[in-house]
């Protein structure tokens, strides 16, 4: 018998199943024993020499002897006494401070200067860094030999008719440290300037133009516009100069040799002198935990003041 086609089952569709997700992997990072190497190397070039030398803070060891006795707070207590160890650290805390506010300055008109659009930009921008690729030591001894008593800047001068402006500029205690500061804000305002310059590269130009249709002058668009947005650039090189400045060392010590007396002493240059002069490697290793102090105090307290000014700024 025929079924009618109207009569035959139609059957319903099979219901699609749903494709099932495929289980996540849980993402694992590399095994933590990867690190082992490298935390067993800097725990031993790093972490157990500090370590070691923080207890040598508090003995009088001569950095010879295998004999030595425990002070305690003895070379902290004898550096307070101490006017060489004192004049030192104003020393440091002068230069920072002056090399942070006078190199950042420089830097910062530099990069202003040659963010134009004159033609030798870019020629300027290579010799006004080139100093600053040069070996610090190469740059104390040349400009100790250009600022003698007999030096090219006294010729100069004397030259120019300015014979009243001739001065021993490394052997006056009144003008050796600011000397000094002259000679670093010479060899790294064009480093600054650098970090300044590609701060102001990344400004886009369509704020300083509407800036000028608003009215805004020159003056008025660099404090409004291009100094805020100069946060980042402001705050990685106030960092590298206030640590550099107070980590002095090699400049000073060629320049001057902490001299005369005691004129240029930071506490770098009181250091080596105590330890390798002297051998005094306790009193000479506690007034290196000073230093550290300082730097840490300093560099800490600078990064998170900037930084919140970097957030209050965006």
């Amino acid at each position: 018998m025929t079924v009618a086609p109207s009569e035959q089952l139609v059957k319903p569709p099979m219901p699609r199943s749903e494709p099932t997700a495929a289980p996540r992997r849980r993402q694992q990072g590399p095994p933590w024993w990867f690190a082992l190497p490298a935390m067993a190397l800097f725990a031993f070039v790093v972490i157990v020499p500090s370590v070691r030398g923080v207890y040598y803070a508090f003995t009088d060891w001569d950095g010879l002897d295998p004999a030595y006795s425990f002070v305690g707070l003895g070379n902290f207590v004898e550096m307070t006494a101490d006017p060489a160890a004192t004049q030192a650290i104003w020393h440091t805390l002068l230069i920072a401070v002056a090399i942070t506010v006078i190199q950042n300055g420089f830097g910062l008109l530099l990069a202003l200067g040659v963010n134009t659009i004159i033609k030798s930009r870019n020629v300027l921008r290579v010799f006004l860094f080139a100093p600053a690729v040069i070996t610090p030591i190469v740059t104390a001894y040349l400009w100790r030999n250009l600022l003698g008593p007999d030096g090219a800047v006294n010729t100069l001068l004397g030259a120019v008719g300015l014979d009243s402006w001739r001065q021993d500029w490394l052997g006056d205690p009144q003008l050796a440290l600011w000397s000094v500061v002259a000679v670093i804000v010479w060899q790294f305002g064009g480093y600054s300037m650098v970090i300044f310059l590609a701060g102001l590269q990344s400004i886009p130009q369509e704020i300083h133009e509407a800036a000028a249709i608003d009215g805004a002058g020159p003056v008025r668009r660099f404090w409004s516009v291009t100094r805020p947005l100069l946060a980042p650039a402001l705050t990685i090189n106030l960092m590298l100069s206030i640590i550099g400045g107070i980590k002095l060392f090699d400049q000073v010590y060629a320049l001057t040799g902490g001299g005369p007396g005691h004129a240029t002493d930071t506490l770098s240059t009181l250091i080596y002198k105590d330890a390798f002069t002297l051998g005094e490697f306790g009193y000479s290793i506690a007034l290196a935990v000073i230093l550290t102090i300082i730097v840490a105090i300093a560099s800490t307290g600078q990064y998170f003041f900037l930084s919140r000014n970097e957030k209050a700024v965006s």
